[in-house]
C-alpha cells in the first residue's frame, strides 16, 4: 500500500514526529647541495579552523595526540556550525564503506520517493527501519536492488558527493567512500537544503538516533548527556588493508551542532579500529563541550557490534 507525500509512510511520520613518511636519500659526493637530497614526503596533519579563539588549536593538538601511535590509516571530518569550526584529515582518502553506507542508501530512497511525490510504502519503511537501527544486511540489499546504481548515482550527483563510487555486483559495502563525502551527507541530514525535504532529514535523524545499543559505539564514545546522538557505523574485513572500521555521527545540545566522520582501514582487529575511532571521537567532544564531567559522557557498549557485510571472496 502506498501513501502520498515527499518520502515518508505514516509510521515514518509519527516517527518523525519528533570517521607516509619519506627518507632523505643522500646523492653522490659530488652533488651540489641543492641537489644533495629530496625533501621527505609530508605525512598527513591534521588542520582545524574556528571562529572560536583557541579552539582549531585545541582540536589540532588533542586529535593528533589521541593518534599517536595508533597504527592504521585514519581519516576525519569534523564540522560545529555554531562556531563555524572545521578538523580535516585526508579528508579525500577513498575507503570501503562497509555498513556505512546504509545512511546514503535511505538518503537515497527518500530523495527519490520526493521527486514521485510520494510517501514511503509501508514496507519501504520497516526495510529502512531495520537497515539503520540494527543496520540489517538484507533489507539494505533489498533496498539497493530496488533502488539499482542509476538512482544511487543520481543522487550522489546531486548531493556533490562526487567522489563516492557504488559498489559493483550488488556489494554495496564495497562502495567506495571519503571523508569529505561523508560530511557533505550528514550536512544534508542536518540541515535545511533542496536536496532532501525537513520531513526526509527528520526521518533519517531520528532513525540514526535509535540504533540499538550494541552498535551505538564510535563518533558517540564522549558526546555529554544532553546532546542528541545520530550515528551509523560499519565495519570488514579483507586480506589486504585488514579491517575497515568506520563511524559517522551527527550531534546537537549543549551549545553546539556538529558532525563528526571517521574512517579507518590497516587495522589488526574491529576492536582496534574502534577504539582508534573513540579516541578521536572523545578529543572533539572534550575540547567542544569542556564543562561536563567524565561522569555525564556517554561511554559506549564493551562488547561493540556491527553487521559483517559480505564481500567477494577475492
Amino acid at each position: 500500500m502506498t501513501h502520498r507525500t515527499s518520502g515518508i509512510s505514516s509510521r515514518a511520520r509519527v516517527l518523525s514526529a519528533g570517521i607516509a613518511a619519506g627518507v632523505l636519500v643522500p646523492l653522490a659526493a659530488a652533488a651540489t647541495p641543492a641537489a644533495a637530497a629530496t625533501p621527505a614526503a609530508a605525512t598527513p596533519q591534521v588542520s582545524c579552523s574556528s571562529a572560536q579563539a583557541g579552539l582549531a588549536g585545541k582540536l589540532k593538538k588533542d586529535i593528533t595526540a589521541a593518534l599517536k601511535n595508533r597504527k592504521g590509516t585514519v581519516a576525519i571530518g569534523l564540522h560545529d556550525r555554531t562556531t563555524n569550526t572545521t578538523c580535516t584529515l585526508r579528508a579525500g582518502t577513498s575507503f570501503d564503506s562497509a555498513s556505512v553506507v546504509k545512511a546514503t542508501v535511505l538518503a537515497t530512497l527518500l530523495w527519490d520517493a520526493k521527486k514521485s511525490d510520494r510517501y514511503l510504502t509501508d514496507r519501504e519503511s520497516d526495510l529502512a527501519y531495520a537497515m539503520i537501527t540494527k543496520s540489517d544486511n538484507a533489507a539494505t540489499s533489498t533496498l539497493w536492488r530496488q533502488l539499482g546504481t542509476g538512482k544511487i548515482k543520481a543522487f550522489l550527483k546531486e548531493a556533490k558527493m562526487t567522489k563516492t563510487v557504488p559498489g559493483s555486483g550488488g556489494y554495496w559495502g564495497l562502495t567506495r567512500i571519503n571523508a569529505a563525502d561523508e560530511q557533505k551527507l550528514l550536512a544534508l541530514i542536518t540541515a535545511k537544503n533542496t536536496v532532501l525535504s525537513d520531513n526526509a532529514r527528520a526521518y533519517i535523524l531520528k532513525l540514526m538516533g535509535k540504533v540499538i545499543p550494541s552498535q551505538r559505539w564510535g563518533t558517540p564514545a564522549g558526546a555529554p548527556s544532553g546532546v542528541s546522538i545520530h550515528v551509523k557505523n560499519g565495519w570488514l574485513q579483507r586480506a589486504t588493508q585488514g579491517w575497515r572500521v568506520h563511524s559517522i555521527g551527527a550531534f546537537k545540545g549543549g551549545g553546539h551542532d556538529y558532525t563528526i566522520s571517521v574512517l579507518t582501514h590497516g587495522n589488526s582487529t574491529m576492536n582496534y579500529g574502534v577504539a582508534t575511532i573513540q579516541g578521536v571521537a572523545k578529543a572533539i567532544h572534550k575540547d567542544l563541550t569542556p564543562r561536563a564531567s567524565a561522569a555525564q559522557r556517554y561511554a559506549p557498549t564493551d562488547a561493540p557490534k556491527e553487521a559483517f557485510v559480505a564481500v567477494p571472496s577475492s
